[in-house]
């Protein structure tokens, strides 16, 4: 199964690349004729600043990030589904999973998950207890989407693997994402067990299944229903969401008081709470604002330190790496910040659909409770743990 994963995930990441850098050019090759036309009509500069440089831009980005590797994962996924191969996996993972207080089923939840959350909860339908189903709800999260593999990666090389100043950087930022990967996996057992002993008690559900014979996918149908029953609904939904935040997020960054942004201001406002989790306020406020998709967490955090209006992004990992070290930032705090990445609340497409799936209130805010309370619980120990052994 991890092999197999691991397959699919280098199959993606080759495939999805190139793709995203192009529809990344088309999209903000559009955005600079947008821009154009409307500064060349005469359209106020407060108009254009979020339609374009906020609603447009975040749509872009997301877009742009978003789809390519979903375009990718789900197809490969679904083609496993249509082999019958993933009903095997389902199985033989049921033993470990009952032991977690879950079902074997949630292992498809879960790997779904790390193409997206939202995804991997509209995928716990087929868990047919409606306690392990609530349960593989609650931890999909856990699991790093698609949207936080761009940010982790970059951490981990420009600080952690230090890639280009000692040898070895690519095999040593493989084998430390995979760490991230399991310790969100790990996370997902501790939290279900937990769950499954005290307010999702109750007896694990018998697991029956004739088990399909392997087959020959039919990959025309599998291609049209990963693209528009997984990749173009999730997408969707993302876009939808991240215009109306892409015209906050500007108007945060543009909009001034005589005590300097409003986005400047709520960065000071987090920073003392931030440094206790071992990150700063501008991560913690991109965190906050990134709410509506993962993908413009990264941007949010250098908008943030440069002070530019508008996302923005930096030409490569030695630039970014320059600009975070005279924002004071630390292997510390490039750890935790991918730990808060790891686990914190779900982004708003997932908090929609766990809404919808759980058709409760309660569930749902505890979607967001659950992985926030143990990101903030790790990091805090992790920058004390680290400034007690004088390290940081």
């Amino acid at each position: 199964m991890l092999l197999m994963l691991g397959v699919v995930f280098a199959i993606t990441i080759s495939l999805a690349n190139y793709p995203s850098m192009i529809l990344s050019w088309l999209l903000f090759g559009l955005e600079a004729k947008m821009s154009a036309f409307m500064l060349n009509t005469g359209a106020p500069a407060w108009l254009h600043g979020i339609l374009i440089m906020g609603c447009y831009r975040t749509i872009a980005w997301v877009v742009a990030v978003m789809l390519p590797p979903m375009a990718v994962f789900f197809p490969l996924f679904t083609l496993l589904e249509d082999f019958g191969y993933l009903p095997r996996v389902a199985f033989n993972l049921d033993h470990l999973f009952r032991k977690n207080g879950g079902h074997g089923k949630q292992a498809l939840t879960m790997s779904m998950g790390f193409g997206c959350n939202a995804a991997g909860v509209v995928a716990a339908r087929i868990i047919e207890s409606p306690r392990e189903r609530l349960i593989a709800i609650l931890t999909n999260s856990f699991v790093p989407c698609n949207g936080r593999f761009p940010m982790l990666i970059a951490l981990i090389a420009i600080f952690l693997a230090e890639v280009g100043l000692v040898s070895g950087g690519a095999m040593l930022s493989a084998a430390l994402l995979s760490l991230l990967i399991v310790l969100g996996i790990l996370m997902t057992f501790a939290v279900s067990r937990l769950l499954s002993a005290t307010l999702l008690r109750g007896v694990p559900s018998s697991f029956t299944l004739e088990l399909p014979p392997f087959r020959r996918p039919q990959i025309g149908q599998v291609i049209v229903r990963s693209v528009f029953d997984r990749t173009l609904y999730v997408l969707g939904r993302a876009a939808a969401v991240a215009a109306p935040a892409g015209a906050l997020i500007w108007l945060l960054a543009n909009v001034s008081t005589p005590g300097g942004t409003l986005l400047g201001q709520l960065v000071r406002a987090l920073d003392p709470f931030a440094q206790a989790l071992g990150l700063d306020g501008a991560i913690l406020t991109a965190f906050v604002l990134g709410f509506p998709a993962n993908e413009i967490v990264l941007p949010l955090a250098i908008m943030a330190y440069l002070s530019t209006g508008s996302l923005a992004e930096m030409g490569s990992f030695s630039s970014l790496r320059a600009l975070l070290l005279n924002n004071g930032w630390t292997w510390l705090t490039a750890l935790n910040t991918m730990l808060f990445s790891l686990m914190h609340w779900p982004c708003s497409t997932t908090v929609l659909t766990i809404a919808r799936e759980t058709r409760s209130a309660k569930w749902t805010l505890f979607s967001i409770a659950v992985p926030t309370a143990c990101g903030m619980a790790v990091c805090a120990f992790t920058a004390a743990l680290a400034r007690l052994l004088g390290l940081a």
